[in-house]
This record gives structure tokens, C-alpha cells and sequence, in this order.
């Protein structure tokens, strides 16, 4: 049975994959980004299935927008993946506190945002996948530069164990995916001449599949995807 689908930071890298995974597989898939022009091309590859809804989600107004043109499209939403999120690979003494906000606005806040004004609308059996990394998880190897990206991730595992109980009524699960390295071109401009073992098509094809099944078998899970970390 085909699904509406969510997925944001959707312009590029996993997002964007996992996007055309979702859409290949006949599913209505949302793609959300700022970039207007990206999500453009995303929506050609696929344009029966894929929507293109450019916005700020960590702007109230912007998303408030996106949920209301979202919800003159379709009567109800599946899921909603939360894959936006930016990385500033700096040392913390470096590290700005503008710096530091956007990282926790782009990695956590914007999934606040979004889950909250999407709320009312989602479908019984709902899921919301939570897109983290290792950096975020518990115990997993940390790394210099790295301090605010692996803060504000941290934040989004727990918020995903905290929704999960603030939704057990609603039958609406909430799991998070802690990601290894993945050779997108945000990894890239973070770690210059580091070759990550795992490729954006095949993160998005494992992202795309839990999506669709994982909260059969999960709920409020904070669960890694890793190979390994990058050294």
C-alpha cells in the first residue's frame, strides 16, 4: 500500500537518496530542503511521486506553511524522517556560539518544528524517523571538532526516546538512526580526503526500508548503523 512520506534535507546526499528510494518504490514522498533548485531536479526524476516543498524548518511560520500545503495534498501522513542537519567540524575553542546555534537548530530544533506543527496530522501507525549519527550515541568513539554536531545529535537520540512516551497513546512510534560515515558531499567538506566506507544510495536504501517497516519491531530505539567512525 503506498504511503505519504516526509523526508527532509531531502536536497541532497541521504536525504535526496533516500527520497528517490521511497518514490521509486511508488510511495508519495514530501521532499523538503531549503534549496528550491535541487528539490526541483528531485521532483523531475520523479514527478507523479515526489512533491517538492522548499521551507526553513527552523522557522515556525515556514513550516506552518509547509504543513498547511502538505495537508491540502493528502488526507493523513505515514511517516516523516528528519534527515536535515548540518555539520561544522571546528574546535571547540573556535566554535562560535552562532555556530553553535545553528548546528542545534539545524540538528535538533528543526525536528522539533516539524514534528510538532505535523502532529494532528498523522495516520494511526504512524512513524517518525529520526536521522542521528554515532556522534550522538551513547559511548560510541568522539572526535576533536566535533563537539557541537555530536551535542546537538545527542539531543535528537534523546528526543526520540522522550516522544516515543509522549506518543505511546497515539500509536505513533518515534526511532532514531545513529549513522557511521557516509560519503556525502557535507561529510566531505568535514573530513577533506577521508573516504567514508558507505555510499549515500546505500544509506538511503536502508533508511527507506526501516521507514516503511522498522517501527513493526521498534519503538523509541536509538539505534546505530555503523561500520566504523572516521579517524
Amino acid at each position: 500500500m503506498s504511503k505519504v512520506i516526509i523526508v527532509t534535507g531531502a536536497s541532497r546526499g541521504i536525504g535526496f537518496e533516500t527520497a528517490q528510494q521511497l518514490a521509486d518504490r511508488g510511495h508519495r514522498v514530501f521532499a523538503v530542503a531549503r534549496s528550491a533548485g535541487p528539490l526541483g531536479k528531485l521532483q523531475g526524476l520523479f514527478p507523479e511521486q515526489i512533491n517538492a516543498v522548499p521551507a526553513d524548518l527552523t522557522d515556525e511560520h515556514s513550516v506552518g506553511r509547509l504543513v498547511e500545503a502538505i495537508s491540502s495534498e493528502v488526507d493523513g501522513v505515514n511517516i516523516l524522517i528528519n534527515n536535515a542537519g548540518v555539520l561544522i567540524n571546528k574546535p571547540f575553542e573556535e566554535l562560535s556560539l552562532d555556530e553553535w546555534r545553528a548546528q542545534l537548530d539545524s540538528n535538533l530544533i528543526s525536528a522539533v518544528n516539524i514534528t510538532k506543527q505535523l502532529l494532528p496530522h498523522f495516520n494511526t501507525k504512524g512513524h517518525i524517523l529520526n536521522i542521528s549519527s554515532m556522534g550522538g550515541f551513547q559511548g560510541s568513539t568522539k572526535f576533536p571538532g566535533l563537539s557541537a554536531y555530536s551535542v546537538s545529535k545527542g539531543a535528537l537520540s534523546i528526543l526520540t526516546e522522550s516522544l516515543a512516551a509522549e506518543f505511546k497513546d497515539r500509536q505513533l512510534a518515534v526511532n532514531a538512526l545513529c549513522l557511521g560515515a557516509v560519503h556525502t558531499e557535507m561529510f566531505e567538506a568535514a573530513f577533506p580526503g577521508f573516504e567514508a566506507p558507505v555510499s549515500p544510495e546505500e544509506m538511503g536504501s536502508y533508511i527507506a526500508d526501516f521507514s516503511l517497516s522498522g517501527s513493526t519491531f521498534y519503538n523509541g530505539k536509538i539505534l546505530p548503523v555503523a561500520l566504523e567512525d572516521p579517524e
